[in-house]
């Protein structure tokens, strides 16, 4: 059961998800739940709970879980081919839990263990690590560089936690970690005025179409059709299977007909940003995909239907400072978007900063949080984990027609 779940991604070296880390509402300090077969039963029946696949876009996941669970009451029907378990708890006091993980080890499982300190390589449990997690945050970069090659010599992989920035990735990956987890990729990788390239430019009228109260089909036709590859991207969109089920569309103007101007507006904007930052990591895009259509599930559920939809593009559009590397103030001033667009992605909009607190909340798994501003929505905070839920579930399934036609992102250092 992955109701009330946060995810967090692990990137490699290239900066592509390799494996999301998955922190659980109900459990302490976000381990596994232990659910009884009762409330089991409730979530699947209220909350639309969500598999492995649908929550991790059918990328490995890290699960934590407590001393407890790995001894007595390990899930058997998790797959050791796509789950990574991770121990919640200090192996080296714990009687019972060293022979509980040779036994998931037998049972085909990898074994990561959180340790600042890199203390592990001195105690039993070092010959069963696959991964070792270290929270650089905590931890001097000189004494993880004296402790890093017992660990490589063993073919230990190497995660780095709490990489907040470009510069904390770079000397990471220079210390010779493997995977990456924290928001840095998301974050501008230099905050200075520069003008979007003239080859951008069909994306930016784009971007201003999608936000325009006044619907011109010759007008978008007419920029889409000057690049085959949007018209190509477009088609693919509308017709993947996440939107659009029934029919086979062939055209824009047919898809007007089928959808209607707000559906295609929604359409417009993802195919703008899906090409803008060509040299970014897929996740920035999945993640702005997510927040799309979780702003728009919101507003929906607040009354806020509107043309255009409002609630998308803020959402849409609200990492536009982490793809350009550009502050937003400055991306704004170059962008043809409405004032009412404006000013929720500059925090003027009371609404889409509740939003805003709220999405942040679930992607960091800060649960107060998510019940304060639950109140503050006045909407149930279950409610929200399951529009939240939905929100990544249409996000993976749009990120799988991006995906192919995606450049891979830069390799740094």
């Amino acid at each position: 059961m992955f109701a009330f779940t946060a995810r967090q991604p692990i990137l490699d070296r290239n900066k592509s998800v390799f494996a999301y880390e998955l922190i659980f509402r109900d459990g302490k300090a976000g381990a596994f739940p232990e659910h009884s077969k009762e409330k089991s039963n409730y979530i699947a029946n209220h909350f639309h709970p969500l598999g492995l696949d649908d929550i991790c876009a059918e990328k490995t996941s890290f699960i934590n879980f407590s001393s407890d669970t790995i001894i007595s009451r390990f899930p058997t029907s998790l797959n050791p081919e796509t789950v990574v378990v991770e121990l919640a708890d200090n192996p080296f006091t714990q009687t019972g839990l060293l022979e509980a993980c040779q036994h998931i080890k037998q049972l085909g499982f990898k074994l990561a263990i959180d340790d600042p300190m890199m203390m592990s390589a001195q105690h039993d449990i070092f010959p069963l690590i696959d991964i070792l997690k270290v929270d650089v945050s905590k931890t001097r970069y000189e004494n993880i560089e004296k402790q890093i090659p017992r660990f490589i010599d063993a073919n230990i992989k190497l995660v780095a936690e709490q990489v907040e920035d470009h510069d904390n990735f770079a000397t990471c990956k220079d210390l010779g970690f493997d995977f990456f987890q924290g928001y840095f990729f998301a974050q501008p990788e230099a905050r200075m005025m520069k003008q979007l390239p003239a080859s951008k430019m069909n994306l930016v009228d784009l971007m201003g179409e999608s936000s325009n109260s006044v619907f011109d089909v010759d007008r978008i036709s007419e920029i889409i059709e000057r690049d085959a590859a949007l018209s190509y991207m477009l088609l693919k969109f509308i017709n993947n299977p996440t939107i659009n089920k029934r029919y086979k569309i062939t055209s824009l103007k047919h898809a007007l007909n089928y959808m209607g101007e707000v559906e295609i507006k929604k359409f417009i904007a993802l195919l703008s940003i899906a090409n803008l930052g060509d040299d970014k990591p897929l996740e920035i895009i999945h993640m702005s995909l997510v927040r799309a259509k979780f702003f728009d599930l919101l507003s929906k559920t607040r009354d806020m239907n509107t043309n255009p939809p409002i609630g998308f593009l803020v959402g849409l559009f609200s990492l536009l400072d982490g793809l350009l590397d550009q502050s937003m103030t400055d991306i704004l001033k170059q962008l043809p978007l409405s004032e009412e667009v404006n000013d929720a992605l500059m925090g003027k909009n009371l609404e889409f900063n509740a939003y805003m607190s709220l999405v942040r909340a679930l992607e960091s798994a800060l649960w107060m949080n998510v019940i304060k501003q639950a109140k503050v929505l006045n909407i149930d905070q279950k409610q929200l984990h399951a529009l939240y839920n939905q929100a990544i579930i249409w996000g993976n399934g749009v990120r799988s027609a991006i995906s192919a036609h995606y450049p891979k992102a830069k390799a740094q250092g």
